[in-house]
């Protein structure tokens, strides 16, 4: 009798644990996926890929001069690359959300939403955190979904992954959150949320819920090791830090993000130390641009980031993200640790797009990577290492075809990626050797161009393209 009474008090004693503070297991989730489907859309790129056809049913070696007598037998030809990803329906114009890979570089893009169809266009893009919005072409309107608080998913609740994997259409997953803010290396604003929810190739773009329907990240990239499968890691956006770039995105077809002008490197045990800080912890300054931001506002060189704006500083890497996020032109409070003690500092946050430091990267980028060769209405960058290695080639110089306008001379002759290694018979090393040799062709009134390629089989061959 007194062993019954035991088990029926803690019988009672287990009853009166509220429901609400034990998640439980879901029974389904198919109401969930009935209600959230219409609003997650399938998207098809296009994109046009230049070729050039033999016509005969053999090759000539590299180098032979039967190259030269028979190119003219060579036939150009296009054909069609696709490329598929899914994406998410923010508002009932047909605003739609998906990964900037997605869309980068197609000429057409279709967004499919149940059955039908629509053209879309590229209202804005982001490539630093890999975030594109789209408009349909339409006057339909369409059931969109909502953001959720990203900063409130804990490891282990449940998620629910809608997409496209493979092309096969609106495909429902489940599984956990099984890490927060991952940092796999992708751009300096990596925070992803960690997910074993199935997402696979053609789910990028897609959305991450939770279990109120609320999209909490962007489902972008994968851990398939040899294999092309989910292994279920899979990294997702956190809606929180999309959502602000969206907003940018499409009210001002950009990105403004903060700027504080600083370079900064890890606090390691040793410098800690050596500085008497309790703990490794902040970002150190390295250097402090010129009339930056920072430079304003009296940072210097040794400086230990420990707060910004309110925010703890925990590691390097958390600083670039919380400035990006921060609103420009703000009064921004810092607290730094300098000459062994605790210092505050004030400053005004600056625009990244708008920083000198910034327009000089990007120019210097353009100016190293790529180059216009404005006569033959084409850009080419310098062969590297990469190349070489990829491409297991046997030259070690030479200029890469990137871009070939509709008007060039050479538009159906070559394709990008093709090499150029000599011109005139000259050898070309880098990409200002080919603008001098076209340079002073065109001055001297040549009517025609002798180049010397490898394409995109490794073969080399002979072309004449005329450029007056």
């Amino acid at each position: 009798m007194k062993l019954f009474k035991k088990i029926f008090f803690i019988f009672l004693i287990l009853n009166t644990i509220p429901l609400t503070s034990v998640r439980a297991v879901p029974e389904s989730f198919a109401d969930l996926a009935e209600k959230l489907m219409p609003s997650v859309v399938n998207i098809s790129t296009t994109q046009t890929v230049k070729t050039t056809s033999n016509q005969f049913p053999f090759e000539f070696p590299p180098g032979s001069p039967f190259e030269e007598m028979f190119k003219d037998f060579q036939r150009p030809t296009e054909r069609k690359a696709s490329s598929l990803g899914s994406g998410f329906i923010i508002k009932e114009n047909g605003t739609v959300i998906t990964n900037n890979h997605v869309i980068a570089g197609a000429d057409d893009i279709l967004v499919k939403v149940n059955s039908k169809e629509y053209k879309a266009k590229v209202i804005g893009a982001d490539p630093y955190m890999d975030i594109a919005v789209l408009k349909m072409q339409t006057t339909d309107k369409f059931s969109p979904v909502g953001f959720g608080d990203s900063d409130q998913a804990r490891v282990g609740d449940w998620v629910v992954a809608i997409g496209n994997p493979f092309g096969l259409g609106g495909t429902v997953t489940s599984g956990i959150v099984s890490a927060r803010n991952r940092d796999i290396g992708m751009t300096r604003y990596d925070d992803f949320i960690q997910t074993d929810a199935s997402i696979n190739q053609g789910n990028s773009g897609g959305p991450l819920f939770n279990l109120k329907g609320k999209v909490i990240g962007i489902n972008t990239a994968i851990i398939a090791p040899g294999r092309s499968g989910s292994i279920g890691i899979g990294f997702a956006i956190p809606a929180n830090a999309a959502s602000k770039v969206i907003d940018q995105l499409i009210d001002f077809g950009e990105t403004r993000r903060g700027w504080l002008g600083v370079r900064i490197q890890e606090v390691t045990k040793e410098i800690a130390e050596a500085v008497e800080l309790k703990t490794p912890e902040g970002a150190l300054v390295a250097s402090v641009g010129e009339k930056s931001p920072a430079d304003k506002a009296g940072i210097k060189a040794g400086d230990i980031i420990l707060e910004f704006d309110e925010k703890k500083i925990d590691t390097m890497r958390t600083l670039p993200k919380v400035v990006a996020n921060t609103k420009v032109g703000k009064n921004v409070k810092l607290k730094i640790w300098r000459d062994k003690k605790l210092i505050s500092k004030t400053l005004k946050l600056g625009r990244l797009e708008s920083s000198e430091e910034f327009k000089e990267k990007k120019s210097k980028k353009k100016k190293t990577e790529e180059v216009e060769i404005e006569k033959l209405k084409i850009s080419v960058r310098d062969l590297n290492k990469d190349d070489i290695s990829s491409r297991k080639l046997k030259i070690t110089k030479g200029v890469v075809i990137t871009e070939i306008s509709n008007k060039s001379p050479l538009k159906g002759l070559l394709n990008i990626n093709d090499i150029i290694i000599e011109a005139k018979k000259t050898s070309i090393s880098k990409t200002s050797d080919l603008k001098d040799v076209v340079d002073k062709a065109i001055k001297k009134g040549d009517k025609n161009l002798l180049l010397s390629i490898i394409d995109n089989n490794n073969r080399r061959r002979y072309l004449g393209v005329k450029i007056n």
